[in-house]
């Protein structure tokens, strides 16, 4: 199972929040750090990502990718103050390329990414959550709010 969570993990917030943000710096120049505050929002939603990907592999018996999920209700780490911490650490982590190398295009890439995000946990995986867990999920979903707010 290590070996199937590697794999999501490479797949899935690597692409999204490494590979293409990388790709993007240095296809459009943006190689000079500009801001190193925007390093700290980088590193958290990194160290934030972990984290769960972790949680999902140990408490979950699963990985993150849609193909291998986890067979057990996640409801600790950070998933005891939002229902999505990984989106909201992927995002994080775009908005800090965007900040310390000062790419607007990163930034607007970032929003489309969020956006994207909130339509995916909208209408495919709170559904899923719902069917695949029951009561369980109902009570996690009215204790904890599906972003930070």
């Amino acid at each position: 199972m290590f070996a199937r969570a590697l794999i999501a993990f490479l797949a899935l917030p690597g692409t999204v929040a490494f590979a293409v943000p990388i790709v993007w710096l240095w296809l459009t120049a943006h190689t000079s750090l500009t801001q190193p505050l925007g390093l700290l929002p980088l590193c958290a939603g990194v160290f934030g990502l972990l984290w769960c990907v972790r949680d999902f592999f140990v408490a979950g018996k699963g990985t993150l990718a849609p193909w291998s999920p986890p067979s057990r209700l996640v409801v600790i780490g950070l998933y005891r103050y939002t229902r999505n911490p990984m989106y909201v650490c992927v995002s994080l982590i775009l908005l800090g390329w965007a900040v310390a190398f000062a790419s607007r295009g990163l930034f607007f890439y970032a929003l489309a990414v969020a956006a994207a995000f909130h339509l995916r946990v909208t209408l495919a995986e709170e559904p899923w959550l719902a069917r695949t867990f029951g009561e369980a999920w109902e009570e996690y979903r009215q204790r904890v709010p599906r972003w930070l707010l």
